[in-house]
């Protein structure tokens, strides 16, 4: 081959498909599952703090280090095998016992992380499994009897998976001890990396689904107000109707305090219910891997989350759309009391120029009755200058002043308003 420059990515990427191997597992043996999350911000947490709490793990048992930035690990721990993983919101550990004790999910398999060590945890528990795998037995009436001793029998999914070989069971409550509880019986000759699969899916179920009842607990919180918005928008958008409603100032600042608060609560809300959306597609995708087949006539996993698991995603996206519906409901409003303001503003304009009119044809009235006054009143005085210019002209016609004046004032008033008229039609001619 040829030098060619790689893509810098390139073998990031490829090795990113294969950045969480599968475990390798043997029955009999037990599974502590630990998922440990904050309480909030978790997608942004410090992860300094993540790796070095599991730092402090292996150097209890010696184990070596991991390499800078992974997100997964496994270390031998003594008697006992560590798998550490890191996700976006979460940190899982999973510790792989051999064996299996005559008590059945005994809480001494978390003794493997040590009480002090759990203590600083930084985080909460998101959800703990205590996963127990036997050999699979020849007779299934035993394994419908363990199923009774184990698990609360209104709640027990109970199926076979083929493809792994084995048989799995849960009822997915927090027992005494405060872990869930699993059962796997693999059939002989299961190989370690199938029964590894098998394990890796049914701890991912568990997490996905405490993760996404996150998202339901939220819609949960929001439903009471998002009805008081959904009310206070209606009695505002049913006002804005009222012919008589002078007061658009007044419903626009109601609006702005409805549109801030939807603005609020979509921000708080989107990154949950946005994961809540993929976490479910997750955990249904992780259960239909498994490709279950029905046992003792008892509900597989898939039936029990359509009965119990997806009526509460439907509560979440019924909250989001409603959220969203009321967001787009407000910008609608928002749109509609600009265009009734326009329509008001452009009402006042139209009054405001008819006001205009009438008080320009008054003026022009008013300006063409001064105009015939100053008419009166220059030609009164023309008049009088004409009349004292033509004064001695009176006694050779033989008239008296009065009589002078008599004649002279016809067209000296003519002469006086045809200039008047003609000034004013030249002015208005040139703006």
């Amino acid at each position: 081959m040829p030098n060619i420059e790689d893509h810098p990515l390139r073998f990031t990427l490829a090795n990113e498909l294969h950045a969480r191997p599968f475990p390798q597992v043997e029955a009999p043996c037990q599974v502590a599952y630990l998922a440990v999350k904050p309480v909030t911000d978790a997608a942004r947490r410090d992860r300094g703090r993540d790796w070095t709490h599991l730092l402090a793990l292996l150097d209890r048992f010696g184990a070596p280090h991991p390499p800078k930035g992974a997100t997964h690990h496994f270390a031998d721990l003594g008697r006992f095998r560590l798998k550490w993983e890191s996700h976006t919101e979460f940190v899982t550990y999973t510790a792989f016992v051999p064996g299996v004790g005559q008590r059945p999910f005994d809480p001494a398999a978390f003794d493997a992380f040590p009480a002090d060590w759990l203590e600083e945890v930084p985080g909460v528990r998101l959800t703990s499994i205590l996963l127990r795998i036997d050999h699979l037995p020849d007779d299934e009436a035993e394994i419908s009897a363990r199923l009774g001793d184990w698990f609360v029998q209104e709640s027990v999914a109970c199926s076979r998976v083929p493809d792994a070989g084995a048989v799995i069971a849960s009822d997915f409550r927090i027992d005494s001890a405060g872990h869930m509880r699993m059962g796997v019986f693999a059939a002989s000759g299961v190989g370690r990396r199938r029964l590894g699969r098998l394990v890796q899916r049914l701890c991912e179920i568990e997490t996905y689904k405490a993760l996404s009842m996150l998202g339901f607990v939220r819609a949960r919180e929001l439903s009471p107000q998002i009805g008081e918005l959904d009310t206070r928008l209606s009695r505002l958008v049913g006002t804005m109707t009222v012919v008589d409603n002078s007061r658009p100032e007044e419903t626009l600042t109601a609006l702005l305090g409805i549109s801030s608060e939807l603005e609020n609560l979509l921000v708080k809300s989107s990154f949950r219910f946005s994961a809540t959306f993929a976490y479910e597609a997750i955990l249904h995708e992780r259960i239909e891997v498994l490709r279950e087949e029905r046992m003792f006539g008892r509900q597989t996993l898939q039936e029990f989350m359509l009965r119990r698991f997806d009526p509460a995603m439907r509560t979440v996206k019924s909250a989001d759309a409603r959220l969203r519906n009321l967001a787009d409901r407000s910008m609608r409003a928002g749109t509609l009391l600009g265009t009734r303001v326009d329509v008001d503003r452009s009402a006042q304009n139209q009054r405001l120029l008819e006001s205009m009119d009438k008080r320009a044809d008054t003026q022009l009235r008013l300006q063409r009755t001064v105009e015939g006054l100053s008419v009166v009143a220059i030609s009164y005085y023309a008049v009088g200058l004409v009349g004292n210019l033509a004064a001695p002209l009176a006694d050779p016609l033989g008239v008296g002043r009065g009589w002078l004046l008599a004649i002279l004032t016809p067209p000296v008033v003519l002469a006086v308003w045809v200039l008047v008229h003609r000034i004013r039609a030249k002015l208005t001619s040139h703006p």
